[in-house]
């Protein structure tokens, strides 16, 4: 058995030992344990319940209540990858996905009737729309979104996030004409006699945040599109109850402006924050941020200051990943990158120097090169020993890069479900490189360690979901790309959502797995992920979530 410390300064505290049918406690030193002692906020042993009763007595707690849980215990879910105001935003927004509609009339249907019943000005949002799941095989047009509403913004998110299409209004309102150039860091697409086409992606999504709105420049795709602030923080609070449904304590926030920043203080302050949410300053910050003396990691045990969040190239589902020799599904197009390397390279030193985490956005190959070798240079100029860098997605890195990831003490963060919802889409771009997406085994096999997250609103915060992904590589028609070397079994995926995600957000000392000493955090399933079909995990249900020693949903 395992004991915390006694601390006096908790000895008010409330004692209760948990029993689950089954505990999975993604801790060596606990596995195997029946019971936990919750000590007012924290865990205070783990093993048997003899052993935990008479731990409790020792903390003055002789006789602790003690609560059967019908299910699994397990640590909370950790998602160290995520945009929760966008995805509260978007849960205002019309769902314009696979599931609601497989062509483009039936989203421009779906957009009217969202424009029949908004008042008049307001601007219809859709999201979703992934172009290779709908039966015309391309994105929608403005002229079709024209027939939505032609006095007012009409914008159809793509699935990743990193741009969608827009009506005529919209381009006519910002001035955007076909002789308009592409701004640095994003595309105003045109067809081939030089028309616009309605779509952009990733800095020109600047034109949709308005005059006085949040603007990011070539630091990445600006999703920030504001509403009141009282509408924000309802947003916000939806947000949340999403993740602790599904099992999620903790989340990392991976593109923080003063949009996000703002949301989450208020929140705090009033006492709504039921997440622990740990945030991610976006890269056009980051001069503010060593202005004002954030040079490492602090916070509280909700709120915290994590790191800083760049972009290197686009994204694979909107073929902006960067891919300099061309698309196979598209040869003229070649993705982007954010910045020049050079430029790049002086932003990472001066975050690293300054003893900042990094997290930086990067898809293809290319890219991830740009990412690593900035990487290198900075720790051979200010060696930081445990620097945690990170590289978000990592889609499609080559082996040679995985073995730098280990060397350099790089943590790729990856989402399964990408690869559930459109692993397909790869191979379609890139041809048959594009079976590596998401090459989990590989990393395992290199000694990098695996990392999970949902990237929500690209995907639902379904941890369940991403693990038995990450188990099968089955995706949602069916398919499975590539060989059993790209798999990794049950426990190193549960393992990857919760202990890894917390280690990525500097938290693994009091998150992420059921360890004395460490918060309260926990999921209970109505089944075990690590005994049941693999095939089956998504469909687990989680039956509660608990933060910091109390039922929080």
């Amino acid at each position: 058995m395992r004991l915390l410390p006694l601390d006096r300064s908790v000895l008010d505290a409330r004692a209760t030992i948990l029993r689950p049918d089954e505990l999975v406690t993604v801790d060596d030193a606990t596995e195997g344990a029946e019971a936990v002692l919750v000590f007012g906020e924290e865990i205070a042993a783990v093993g048997s319940l003899d052993e935990c009763r008479t731990r409790a007595a020792s903390l003055g707690r002789p006789d602790p209540e003690v609560r059967r849980l019908p299910g699994t215990l397990l640590p909370g879910f950790v998602d160290p990858h995520a945009h929760p105001l966008m995805y509260g935003q978007m849960m205002t927004w019309v769902d314009c996905g696979p599931e609601r509609a497989s062509t483009i009339p039936e989203i421009v249907a779906l957009l009217r009737a969202a424009a029949e019943n908004t008042p008049a000005g307001r601007p219809i949002r859709g999201y979703g729309y992934e172009h290779r799941n709908l039966a015309e095989k391309r994105h929608p047009r403005k002229e079709e979104l024209d027939a939505v509403a032609g006095d007012r913004e009409v914008y159809l998110m793509n699935a990743s996030g990193h741009g969608g299409v827009v009506n005529s209004f919209t381009l006519r309102r910002n001035g955007v004409t076909r002789d308009t150039p592409d701004p640095d860091g994003g595309v105003f697409f045109r067809d081939e006699h030089g028309e616009l086409t309605g779509e952009l992606s990733d800095a020109a999504c600047n034109i949709l945040t308005g005059v006085a709105g949040v603007k990011v420049g070539r630091h990445g795709p600006n999703f920030h599109l504001e509403d009141e602030p009282e509408e924000h923080a309802r947003q916000l609070a939806a947000a949340q109850e999403k993740f602790l449904a599904a099992g999620v304590t903790a989340i990392g926030d991976a593109q923080v402006t003063r949009r996000e920043f703002d949301m989450y203080l208020r929140l705090d302050e009033a006492g709504r924050l039921k997440t622990r949410v740990h945030m991610y300053l976006l890269s056009h910050l980051l001069d503010q941020a060593l202005e004002m003396g954030l040079h490492g990691a602090f916070g509280t045990a909700r709120l915290a200051f994590a790191g800083i969040k760049f972009y290197a190239d686009g994204t694979l589902g909107g073929w902006t990943a960067y891919f300099p020799d061309g698309y196979v599904g598209d040869p003229c197009r070649t993705g982007q990158l954010y910045h020049d390397p050079k430029d790049y390279a002086a932003l990472i030193d001066k975050a690293h120097e300054a003893g900042l985490q990094t997290a930086t956005h990067a898809q293809s190959p290319d890219a991830i090169a740009m990412v690593l070798d900035a990487i290198e240079d900075a720790q051979q100029r200010t060696p930081r020993p445990d620097a945690r860098h990170r590289i978000e997605h990592c889609g499609l890195p080559s082996p040679e890069q995985i073995e730098r990831m280990a060397a350099l003490g790089v943590h790729p963060v990856n989402q399964p479900q990408h690869y559930y919802n459109w692993g397909e889409g790869v191979t379609d771009a890139v041809g048959t490189p594009g079976e590596r997406f998401n090459p989990l085994g590989e990393f395992q096999a290199a000694g990098v360690p695996v990392t999970l997250s949902s990237d929500a609103p690209v995907a639902e915060p379904n941890p369940l979901e991403a693990i038995q992904t990450a188990v099968t590589r089955t995706t949602r028609r069916g398919h499975r790309l590539g060989g059993d070397d790209l798999l990794i079994d049950v426990r190193s995926a549960v393992a990857a959502h919760t202990i890894a995600g917390a280690r990525v957000l500097g938290r693994e000392r009091d998150l992420g797995s059921i360890t004395p000493g460490k918060r309260a955090d926990f999921v209970l399933l109505d089944e075990n992920p690590l005994t049941c079909d693999p095939s089956r995990i998504a469909g687990i249900g989680v039956l509660e979530t608990w933060i910091d020693g109390e039922v929080a949903r």
